[in-house]
């Protein structure tokens, strides 16, 4: 196993185990993070976002993760999460792939890619079924999102 696989594993595994604080040590100070429910975070924002999703979760998240592949610059991994969505505690289970560039021995960059319209239909119902598709819908999920993660981070 590379150094930066090792890497990966760690952040999962303190994933799987509720621990923002380990997952936090796995980036760079300068990381940037993409996906698509809250586009690009940076920094402190991306530890306060986990710190945030495991807090709401209140424990009642499963993760897995396969595929854990690096080399020295750039790794990839494949994870699912398994959860009650916060704000219609509808139960989601959601396959994201994932991408990393390493940088001094740290996460430089993470991107979590997943289907919006799959995850939409299981958090919303109906309405995600019918509207989780547009971009409408995916820029009121990002806003929503940002605006939860700035009020999670004035709360602290």
């Amino acid at each position: 196993m590379t150094h930066n696989e090792a890497l990966i594993t760690k952040f999962y595994t303190a994933f799987a185990n509720s621990d923002a604080k380990t997952m936090a040590e796995c980036y760079h100070p300068k990381v940037h993070f993409i996906d698509p429910a809250f586009g690009l975070l940076k920094e402190e924002q991306v530890s306060k976002m986990w710190e945030m999703l495991l807090s709401r979760s209140k424990g009642n998240i499963k993760i897995e993760f396969s595929d854990v592949a690096a080399d020295e610059s750039t790794g990839s991994a494949r994870w699912i999460a398994a959860y009650n969505f916060t704000k219609t505690n509808r139960k989601v289970v959601n396959t994201v792939s994932a991408q990393f560039v390493f940088q001094d021995g740290l996460i430089i960059k993470h991107t979590d890619n997943f289907d919006v319209w799959k995850w939409s239909k299981q958090a919303f119902g109906i309405t995600g079924y019918l509207l989780g598709w547009t971009g409408f819908f995916h820029k009121k999920i990002q806003e929503q999102a940002l605006l939860s993660l700035k009020k999670f981070q004035e709360s602290k």
